[in-house]
C-alpha cells in the first residue's frame, strides 16, 4: 500500500518537472496539473484507507482526478497571466512571456524576431 502511494506521488512529480512548452517557457497548465494529480492521488489513497472503507485505489483515483483538474486550472490561470499580448503596425497579435521583449511568439507559435 505505501509502496503505491509513493510511486502514484513520485510519478506525478516527476511528470511536474518535465513540463514545458516547445519554446522553453515553463507550461504551468501542465506542471501544476501534474502536482496536483500526484498530490491528489495520495491524499486520496490516504483519506480512502482511513475512512474505513478500505478502498485505497478508488480514493487514489478520484483523488488524482480531482487534483489534476484543479491543478491544471490553476496553472492554466498562471500561464494566461504571464503573457502579455500586444498588436504590431499591422494589426497581427503576438505573446510576449514575462513583459521580456525578447521572447516574443507570434498567435500560431513561432518565434517573433
Amino acid at each position: 500500500m505505501n509502496k503505491a502511494i509513493i510511486a502514484i506521488g513520485a510519478a506525478g512529480l516527476l511528470a511536474s518537472a518535465c513540463a514545458s512548452d516547445p519554446y522553453g517557457a515553463p507550461n504551468q497548465t501542465v506542471r501544476q496539473g501534474a502536482i496536483g494529480a500526484g498530490l491528489g492521488a495520495v491524499a486520496g489513497a490516504i483519506i480512502g484507507n482511513n475512512v474505513g472503507s478500505g478502498n485505497a485505489a478508488t480514493g487514489a483515483l478520484i483523488g488524482g482526478v480531482a487534483g489534476g483538474a484543479i491543478g491544471a486550472i490553476r496553472g492554466s490561470n498562471q500561464d494566461r497571466n504571464n503573457q502579455q499580448r500586444y498588436r504590431d503596425n499591422s494589426g497581427n497579435y503576438y505573446y510576449c512571456y514575462d513583459g521580456r521583449q525578447n521572447e516574443c511568439y507570434w498567435e500560431n507559435g513561432q518565434r517573433r524576431q
